[in-house]
């Protein structure tokens, strides 16, 4: 994906640990739940080394336990199910919180077919 330019200008955990809000200098500001974030992570895990996407279930409970930036350009997100390999760019973020509706839908339907 070519890059925009988008900046966070925040970046914030619910104290549940379930939703990172995060607004970007452009003025939008998307609520991301930790279960669609742990279900489309962009680690190898899941993306599956350039293969099918892998389709996870059984994540609806997960909780975020930390996040790391890396460099100027990503935060790494750690969930409490132990994956943490997943750098989501700030495009990647973007992207999640502006296409969430097709990427969610998406998600249940491939979900629904397992």
């Amino acid at each position: 994906m070519a890059s925009d330019n988008r900046w966070p200008s925040e970046i914030r955990l619910n104290p549940a640990r379930d939703v990172l809000t995060v607004a970007f200098d452009s003025g939008e500001r998307f609520e991301l739940r930790a279960e669609y974030l742990r279900v489309e992570s962009p680690s190898a895990e899941i993306r599956n080394h350039g293969g099918p996407k892998t389709i996870l279930t059984g994540k609806k409970d997960v909780k975020i336990d930390g996040l790391e930036p890396v460099g100027n350009y990503a935060v790494r997100i750690g969930f409490d199910d132990g994956h943490d390999s997943g750098l989501f760019s700030w495009d990647y973020l973007y992207k999640l919180g502006s296409e969430e509706p097709r990427i969610w839908a998406e998600y249940l339907d491939a979900s629904a077919r397992q």
